[in-house]
Protein backbone atom coordinates (compact mmCIF):
# COMPACT_ATOMS: atom_id res chain seq x y z
CA UNK A 1 0.00 0.00 0.00
CA UNK A 2 1.15 3.88 -0.78
CA UNK A 3 1.83 6.06 1.86
CA UNK A 4 -0.25 8.93 0.42
CA UNK A 5 -3.07 8.10 -2.36
CA UNK A 6 -2.96 11.65 -4.95
CA UNK A 7 -6.36 12.85 -6.31
CA UNK A 8 -6.04 14.84 -9.50
CA UNK A 9 -9.53 16.11 -10.95
CA UNK A 10 -9.77 16.78 -14.92
CA UNK A 11 -12.02 18.65 -16.71
CA UNK A 12 -10.76 20.14 -20.02
CA UNK A 13 -7.18 20.22 -18.76
CA UNK A 14 -5.41 19.74 -21.93
CA UNK A 15 -2.76 22.63 -21.38
CA UNK A 16 -2.15 21.96 -18.38
CA UNK A 17 -2.42 18.77 -17.23
CA UNK A 18 0.99 17.21 -18.14
CA UNK A 19 2.50 19.64 -16.30
CA UNK A 20 0.67 18.82 -13.02
CA UNK A 21 1.16 15.10 -13.14
CA UNK A 22 4.90 15.57 -14.15
CA UNK A 23 4.80 17.89 -11.12
CA UNK A 24 3.55 15.22 -9.31
CA UNK A 25 6.33 12.13 -10.84
CA UNK A 26 9.01 14.61 -10.27
CA UNK A 27 8.48 14.47 -6.20
CA UNK A 28 11.82 13.82 -3.99
CA UNK A 29 9.32 11.63 -2.09
CA UNK A 30 7.73 8.75 -4.30
CA UNK A 31 5.64 6.38 -2.36
CA UNK A 32 2.06 7.26 -3.87
CA UNK A 33 -0.54 6.21 -5.72
CA UNK A 34 -1.95 9.08 -8.84
CA UNK A 35 -5.79 8.39 -9.19
CA UNK A 36 -6.92 10.96 -11.93
CA UNK A 37 -10.43 11.20 -12.30
CA UNK A 38 -11.25 12.49 -15.82
CA UNK A 39 -14.79 14.11 -15.73
CA UNK A 40 -16.17 13.62 -18.71
CA UNK A 41 -13.67 16.23 -20.38
CA UNK A 42 -14.11 16.83 -24.35
CA UNK A 43 -10.84 18.35 -25.26
CA UNK A 44 -7.74 15.97 -25.36
CA UNK A 45 -7.28 15.67 -21.74
CA UNK A 46 -7.76 12.25 -21.68
CA UNK A 47 -5.19 11.48 -24.89
CA UNK A 48 -2.70 13.21 -23.05
CA UNK A 49 -2.70 11.70 -19.55
CA UNK A 50 -3.42 8.01 -21.48
CA UNK A 51 0.43 8.62 -22.95
CA UNK A 52 1.88 9.50 -19.68
CA UNK A 53 3.54 5.60 -18.56
CA UNK A 54 3.50 4.88 -14.92
CA UNK A 55 1.89 2.21 -13.40
CA UNK A 56 1.84 4.40 -9.74
CA UNK A 57 -1.00 6.22 -12.23
CA UNK A 58 -5.13 4.93 -12.30
CA UNK A 59 -7.12 6.42 -14.97
CA UNK A 60 -10.86 6.48 -14.52
CA UNK A 61 -12.59 8.56 -16.77
CA UNK A 62 -16.74 9.18 -16.18
CA UNK A 63 -19.32 11.06 -17.63
CA UNK A 64 -19.24 15.08 -16.42
CA UNK A 65 -20.71 15.16 -12.70
CA UNK A 66 -18.63 17.99 -11.70
CA UNK A 67 -15.44 18.79 -9.31
CA UNK A 68 -16.89 17.37 -6.07
CA UNK A 69 -18.19 14.04 -7.71
CA UNK A 70 -15.13 13.59 -9.20
CA UNK A 71 -13.10 14.22 -6.09
CA UNK A 72 -15.55 12.05 -4.14
CA UNK A 73 -15.02 9.27 -6.78
CA UNK A 74 -11.18 9.27 -6.49
CA UNK A 75 -11.10 9.36 -2.30
CA UNK A 76 -13.66 6.50 -2.33
CA UNK A 77 -11.00 4.94 -4.96
CA UNK A 78 -8.03 5.35 -2.86
CA UNK A 79 -6.10 2.81 -0.93
CA UNK A 80 -3.50 4.74 1.11
CA UNK A 81 -4.67 6.36 4.67
CA UNK A 82 -3.56 10.38 3.65
CA UNK A 83 -5.44 11.63 0.66
CA UNK A 84 -3.77 14.56 -1.34
CA UNK A 85 -5.47 16.96 -3.60
CA UNK A 86 -4.83 18.49 -6.72
CA UNK A 87 -6.67 20.50 -9.28
CA UNK A 88 -5.72 19.31 -12.87
CA UNK A 89 -3.97 22.88 -13.31
CA UNK A 90 -2.24 23.39 -10.53
CA UNK A 91 1.28 22.02 -9.65
CA UNK A 92 3.63 21.14 -7.09
CA UNK A 93 7.06 21.66 -5.90
CA UNK A 94 9.64 19.14 -5.70
CA UNK A 95 9.67 18.94 -2.15
CA UNK A 96 5.80 18.82 -1.60
CA UNK A 97 5.30 15.53 -0.24
CA UNK A 98 8.73 14.58 1.30
CA UNK A 99 7.44 17.47 3.61
CA UNK A 100 3.85 16.53 4.31
CA UNK A 101 5.29 13.21 4.89
CA UNK A 102 7.76 14.93 7.61
CA UNK A 103 5.40 16.49 8.98
CA UNK A 104 2.87 13.26 9.53
CA UNK A 105 5.75 11.58 10.93
CA UNK A 106 6.52 14.83 13.54
CA UNK A 107 2.95 14.97 14.38
CA UNK A 108 1.18 11.57 13.76
CA UNK A 109 -1.85 12.71 15.93
CA UNK A 110 -2.97 15.18 13.45
CA UNK A 111 -5.07 14.55 10.98
CA UNK A 112 -4.68 17.54 8.48
CA UNK A 113 -1.44 18.88 6.91
CA UNK A 114 -1.57 21.80 4.53
CA UNK A 115 1.40 24.65 3.15
CA UNK A 116 1.67 27.63 1.41
CA UNK A 117 0.74 28.77 -1.87
CA UNK A 118 1.74 30.59 -4.89
CA UNK A 119 -1.46 32.07 -7.29
CA UNK A 120 0.53 32.08 -10.87
CA UNK A 121 -0.16 35.05 -12.87
CA UNK A 122 0.97 35.61 -16.39
CA UNK A 123 3.62 37.93 -15.41
CA UNK A 124 4.16 37.09 -11.90
CA UNK A 125 3.90 34.29 -9.15
CA UNK A 126 2.25 36.00 -5.75
CA UNK A 127 2.88 34.18 -2.35
CA UNK A 128 -0.71 34.23 -0.92
CA UNK A 129 -1.08 36.39 2.36
CA UNK A 130 -2.90 34.58 5.65
CA UNK A 131 -4.20 36.21 8.62
CA UNK A 132 -1.43 34.69 10.78
CA UNK A 133 2.10 35.31 11.49
CA UNK A 134 4.16 32.18 11.27
CA UNK A 135 8.20 31.80 11.52
CA UNK A 136 8.49 28.01 12.62
CA UNK A 137 8.30 25.61 9.88
CA UNK A 138 5.78 23.86 11.32
CA UNK A 139 2.56 25.53 13.03
CA UNK A 140 -0.69 24.27 14.60
CA UNK A 141 -3.83 27.00 13.59
CA UNK A 142 -7.75 27.06 14.25
CA UNK A 143 -8.66 26.49 10.17
CA UNK A 144 -11.89 29.83 10.51
CA UNK A 145 -9.04 32.37 12.41
CA UNK A 146 -5.96 30.96 10.03
CA UNK A 147 -8.61 31.25 6.97
CA UNK A 148 -9.33 35.41 7.77
CA UNK A 149 -7.77 36.71 5.11
CA UNK A 150 -7.25 33.76 2.57
CA UNK A 151 -8.17 29.84 3.26
CA UNK A 152 -5.26 28.07 4.86
CA UNK A 153 -7.20 24.76 2.78
CA UNK A 154 -7.08 24.71 -0.72
CA UNK A 155 -7.39 22.05 -2.85
CA UNK A 156 -4.34 21.46 -4.28
CA UNK A 157 -2.12 22.24 -1.05
CA UNK A 158 -4.62 19.65 1.15
CA UNK A 159 -3.12 16.27 2.82
CA UNK A 160 -5.65 14.70 5.05
CA UNK A 161 -6.24 11.45 7.17
CA UNK A 162 -8.88 9.42 4.78
CA UNK A 163 -10.39 7.92 8.26
CA UNK A 164 -11.79 11.72 9.02
CA UNK A 165 -14.39 11.32 6.34
CA UNK A 166 -16.32 9.32 8.53
CA UNK A 167 -16.80 12.25 10.40
CA UNK A 168 -16.96 15.49 7.79
CA UNK A 169 -18.25 13.58 4.97
CA UNK A 170 -17.33 14.00 1.24
CA UNK A 171 -17.83 16.87 -1.13
CA UNK A 172 -20.88 18.27 -1.57
CA UNK A 173 -22.52 17.48 -5.19
CA UNK A 174 -24.90 19.97 -5.10
CA UNK A 175 -22.63 22.82 -4.40
CA UNK A 176 -21.56 23.92 -7.98
CA UNK A 177 -18.62 25.92 -6.80
CA UNK A 178 -17.22 26.99 -3.67
CA UNK A 179 -17.81 23.33 -2.07
CA UNK A 180 -14.23 22.96 -1.21
CA UNK A 181 -14.68 25.84 1.30
CA UNK A 182 -18.20 23.95 2.57
CA UNK A 183 -16.04 21.34 3.17
CA UNK A 184 -13.26 23.06 4.90
CA UNK A 185 -15.60 23.87 6.77
CA UNK A 186 -16.88 20.82 8.50
CA UNK A 187 -12.90 19.88 8.76
CA UNK A 188 -12.68 23.05 10.76
CA UNK A 189 -15.41 21.95 13.33
CA UNK A 190 -13.48 18.85 14.11
CA UNK A 191 -10.01 19.19 13.62
CA UNK A 192 -7.11 21.49 13.55
CA UNK A 193 -4.25 22.55 10.81
CA UNK A 194 -0.88 21.37 10.76
CA UNK A 195 0.64 24.44 8.37
CA UNK A 196 4.01 24.17 7.08
CA UNK A 197 5.41 27.40 6.80
CA UNK A 198 6.56 26.89 2.79
CA UNK A 199 5.47 28.12 -0.93
CA UNK A 200 5.11 24.44 -2.10
CA UNK A 201 2.13 24.54 -4.70
CA UNK A 202 1.18 26.82 -7.95
CA UNK A 203 -2.41 27.88 -8.04
CA UNK A 204 -2.03 28.53 -11.97
CA UNK A 205 -4.94 31.25 -12.33
CA UNK A 206 -6.65 30.48 -15.29
CA UNK A 207 -9.60 33.29 -16.05
CA UNK A 208 -11.80 30.58 -18.07
CA UNK A 209 -11.96 28.28 -14.96
CA UNK A 210 -15.17 27.45 -12.98
CA UNK A 211 -14.49 29.15 -10.15
CA UNK A 212 -13.49 32.11 -12.23
CA UNK A 213 -16.59 32.01 -14.28
CA UNK A 214 -19.77 30.95 -12.63
CA UNK A 215 -21.31 34.14 -10.76
CA UNK A 216 -25.18 32.14 -10.59
CA UNK A 217 -25.66 32.82 -6.38
CA UNK A 218 -27.85 29.45 -6.97
CA UNK A 219 -24.74 26.87 -7.62
CA UNK A 220 -22.71 28.94 -3.99
CA UNK A 221 -22.67 27.25 -0.49
CA UNK A 222 -25.86 29.05 1.38
CA UNK A 223 -23.96 27.86 4.62
CA UNK A 224 -27.77 26.67 6.29
CA UNK A 225 -26.17 23.65 7.34
CA UNK A 226 -24.07 24.99 9.95
CA UNK A 227 -26.46 27.47 12.06
CA UNK A 228 -26.57 25.41 14.76
CA UNK A 229 -22.91 25.33 15.22
CA UNK A 230 -22.35 29.11 14.55
CA UNK A 231 -24.42 29.70 17.33
CA UNK A 232 -21.84 28.18 19.73
CA UNK A 233 -18.59 28.64 17.88
CA UNK A 234 -18.06 32.66 17.22
CA UNK A 235 -14.53 31.91 14.99
CA UNK A 236 -16.94 30.07 12.97
CA UNK A 237 -19.58 32.53 12.70
CA UNK A 238 -17.08 35.34 12.10
CA UNK A 239 -15.52 33.07 8.87
CA UNK A 240 -19.26 31.85 7.67
CA UNK A 241 -20.03 36.13 8.02
CA UNK A 242 -17.01 37.11 5.62
CA UNK A 243 -18.11 34.57 3.38
CA UNK A 244 -21.92 35.55 3.70
CA UNK A 245 -20.69 39.18 3.00
CA UNK A 246 -18.97 38.46 -0.20
CA UNK A 247 -21.79 36.70 -1.63
CA UNK A 248 -23.88 39.78 -0.52
CA UNK A 249 -21.64 41.91 -2.94
CA UNK A 250 -22.24 39.74 -5.93
CA UNK A 251 -26.23 39.42 -4.87
CA UNK A 252 -26.03 43.71 -5.33
CA UNK A 253 -23.83 43.91 -8.18
CA UNK A 254 -26.61 41.21 -9.83
CA UNK A 255 -29.49 42.70 -8.94
CA UNK A 256 -30.49 39.74 -7.13
CA UNK A 257 -32.25 41.07 -4.12
CA UNK A 258 -33.55 37.75 -2.62
CA UNK A 259 -30.18 36.26 -2.41
CA UNK A 260 -28.93 39.83 -1.20
CA UNK A 261 -31.52 39.62 1.70
CA UNK A 262 -30.81 35.37 2.32
CA UNK A 263 -27.34 36.52 3.14
CA UNK A 264 -27.29 39.57 4.61
CA UNK A 265 -30.61 38.19 7.00
CA UNK A 266 -27.66 35.86 8.46
CA UNK A 267 -25.01 38.06 8.97
CA UNK A 268 -23.65 40.25 11.87
CA UNK A 269 -22.23 43.51 10.52
CA UNK A 270 -20.02 43.39 14.08
CA UNK A 271 -17.59 40.06 11.96
CA UNK A 272 -17.08 43.00 9.36
CA UNK A 273 -14.54 45.74 9.32
CA UNK A 274 -15.82 49.35 8.41
CA UNK A 275 -14.47 49.00 5.06
CA UNK A 276 -16.42 45.80 4.34
CA UNK A 277 -19.76 47.38 6.44
CA UNK A 278 -19.40 50.43 3.69
CA UNK A 279 -19.18 48.47 0.53
CA UNK A 280 -21.69 45.89 1.68
CA UNK A 281 -23.95 49.37 2.08
CA UNK A 282 -23.15 51.00 -1.26
CA UNK A 283 -25.25 51.50 -4.64
CA UNK A 284 -24.40 49.59 -7.02
CA UNK A 285 -22.83 51.71 -9.55
CA UNK A 286 -19.67 51.96 -6.67
CA UNK A 287 -18.98 48.38 -6.49
CA UNK A 288 -18.61 48.05 -10.36
CA UNK A 289 -16.21 51.18 -10.36
CA UNK A 290 -14.38 48.92 -7.22
CA UNK A 291 -14.41 45.41 -9.05
CA UNK A 292 -13.03 47.37 -12.29
CA UNK A 293 -10.24 49.20 -10.66
CA UNK A 294 -9.25 46.08 -8.77
CA UNK A 295 -9.54 43.99 -11.87
CA UNK A 296 -6.89 46.31 -13.55
CA UNK A 297 -4.43 44.88 -11.42
CA UNK A 298 -4.25 41.61 -13.16
CA UNK A 299 -5.11 39.55 -10.28
CA UNK A 300 -8.00 37.39 -8.94
CA UNK A 301 -11.27 38.69 -7.88
CA UNK A 302 -14.20 37.16 -7.03
CA UNK A 303 -16.57 39.25 -8.65
CA UNK A 304 -17.60 39.39 -12.17
CA UNK A 305 -15.85 42.64 -14.00
CA UNK A 306 -18.33 44.96 -15.89
CA UNK A 307 -17.29 46.46 -18.94
CA UNK A 308 -19.08 49.94 -18.11
CA UNK A 309 -19.98 51.91 -14.86
CA UNK A 310 -23.43 52.46 -14.96
CA UNK A 311 -25.98 53.60 -12.13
Amino acid sequence: MAFFSIIISVYNKEKCIRNTIESVLNQTYNDFEIIIINDGSTDRSEEIISTIEDKRIRLITTKNQGASTARNTGIKEATSKYIALLDGDDSWQVEYLQHMYDAICKFPNFKIFTTGVSQNYRTKAVPVPYSFKQQELYGIHNYFKASQKNTVITSSSVVFKASIIEKTGLFDPSIITGEDTDLWIRFGIYYEVLFINKQLVYYNFNESSLSNTTYELSKKPKFDKYLTEEKENNDLKTFLDRNRYSLALLSKLQGDQKHFSYYTSHLDSKNLSFRKNFLLNSPKWLLQLFVKIKSLKGEKIYYPKTKKVSK
